[in-house]
């Protein structure tokens, strides 16, 4: 049994204090249901910013946010996997989560798949780790991983029984004539059709946890899924709103209860 949290969090661009002060309430709620591993969804750190505009939003791993991150994880006794932009001497940042635990950073990831707008923003990431929250080992996709197979079968191949897919895909269209259903279910179809299959091809577990509502210039849809490793999805947020789902997982059995 794993208990997960999953978190369609708002997170504005740039307004680091505040995204992590709303990290914080989440991970009490989590710590209150004895929750073993929290996911955040892409960027949630720093918003999805651009970093070319706003240079303050490329953190380092040795510096004072991610070092807060670290203090924020002591109150809490599982794992938190929480991303940002990441500063790199050598280039253009990168798109990282972390994986961390009672104060300890236990590692990263760089998103592989740099796509489209983000390929003049962001350098790729070259590896695919994984990660252990006692005996669970895990992966992690951002956002893009979605349509590159490549990353969730480097997962399993290296012993992972779940992955989860932490994501921020921006709306299109203008935001004062928003169709928030419209792009809620286009982000769902995507998952449905991408990490059903993948679930069902590699015996994963996928979770899902997406930046929702809005921010300064952009708009997100939300949603947290489950698929379990046939391939079924077991559990759908109802809509776009931002919010968490908190969900007790029986990996033999299959069976899936809201916390």
């Amino acid at each position: 049994m794993v208990r997960i949290g999953l978190i369609q969090m708002r997170c504005e661009k740039g307004a680091i204090t505040e995204n992590l002060a709303a990290m914080a309430g989440y991970l009490d709620q989590a710590a209150a249901r004895n929750v073993d591993i929290v996911g955040f969804p892409e960027m949630n750190i720093t918003g999805y910013a651009d970093p070319t505009r706003d240079p303050a939003v490329k953190l380092r791993l040795d510096g004072p946010e991610v070092a807060q991150l670290l203090q924020l994880s002591q109150r809490f006794p599982g794992t938190i996997l929480s991303g940002f932009i990441e500063n790199n001497p050598q280039g253009k940042p990168f798109i990282t989560h972390t994986a961390v635990r009672q104060g300890q950073l236990l590692g990263i990831y760089r998103k592989i798949t740099i796509e489209d707008e983000e390929v003049a923003w962001f350098s790729p990431g070259e590896e695919t780790p994984i990660f252990q929250h006692d005996d669970l080992t895990f992966g992690i996709a951002i956002c893009a991983d979605i349509g590159n197979e490549a990353v969730f079968a480097a997962c399993q191949r290296q012993g992972a029984q779940m992955v989860f897919e932490l994501a921020a895909p921006g709306l299109y269209g203008d935001q004062a004539t928003r169709n928030w259903q419209t792009g809620y279910e286009w982000w769902a179809g995507e998952c449905q059709d991408h990490l059903a299959r993948y679930a069902r091809t590699y015996g994963l577990w996928i979770a899902v946890a997406t930046q929702a509502g809005r921010t300064s210039d952009e708009d997100f849809p939300g949603g947290g899924y489950l698929f379990a490793p046939d391939g079924r999805r077991l559990y759908a947020t109802p809509d776009w709103s931002p919010g968490a789902v908190y969900l007790a997982v029986d990996l033999q059995t299959g069976q899936v209860q809201v916390l």
